[in-house]
């Protein structure tokens, strides 16, 4: 009879710890930006108008080395369509050069939106910025009629982009509202990597 080769002992309990590791990370992972996503808005008179028309939400694109929107600017195109306000006229601007590849990122955020989304407003694309400094800076001379501003991305880099308006153009900033960017649940094995980074950044700016 073959001998029955049996589970090394402590298998089942490491397994188990690993798992709950796993776990522990994921949900701090999902209240890192849960957090993030509610901090850096003004107590303005923006927040009451956040369901007029008038109002911009910009998309920050990520870099992209393909010929089509990747999983992240996918995410972030998806994010920028559901924050957008019924029955508003709301212009959305995806922002972003060709940092990694030969097309925009704006050009492909755009396209996603426009032929996958199918999203029909107004769209921009703002094709130069290569850091999230310039896209604040790029996009700011087509937020100046803007009743309110979104400025949408994964939870800790759109809190980044907000401290970047506030101090590149601080009465911009006074129209900021929230945008939908956190969902339970969305993309969680991406935010460990998203919050660790995103601490890290936020850290080096404060």
């Amino acid at each position: 009879m073959p001998s029955r080769r049996s589970v090394p002992r402590g298998t089942l309990r490491l397994l188990s710890f690993s798992a709950l590791i796993g776990l522990a990370l994921l949900t701090w992972a999902e209240l890192v930006h849960r957090r993030a996503s509610r901090r850096g808005y003004p107590d303005s008179p923006a927040l009451k108008a956040a369901h007029a028309s008038g109002g911009v939400v910009v998309v920050l694109g990520i870099a992209n080395r393909g010929q089509d929107a990747n999983v992240v600017n996918r995410w972030r195109a998806r994010m920028a369509l559901r924050s957008v306000p019924a029955g508003t006229t709301t212009t959305i601007i995806a922002s972003g050069g060709a940092v990694r590849g030969s097309i925009p990122e704006a050009t492909l955020l755009a396209r996603h939106l426009r032929h996958d989304l199918r999203w029909n407003g107004p769209l921009h694309e703002e094709t130069t910025s290569r850091s999230t400094w310039e896209n604040i800076q790029n996009v700011t001379p087509l937020l100046e009629d803007a009743q309110w501003i979104m400025l949408v991305s994964n939870s800790l880099h759109a809190e980044k982009a907000r401290i970047y308006l506030r101090r590149q153009r601080p009465d911009l900033a006074a129209r900021l509202v929230p945008g939908k960017d956190y969902r339970l649940g969305e993309m969680t094995l991406f935010k460990p990597v998203l919050a660790l980074v995103g601490i890290f950044k936020l850290r080096s700016l404060r």
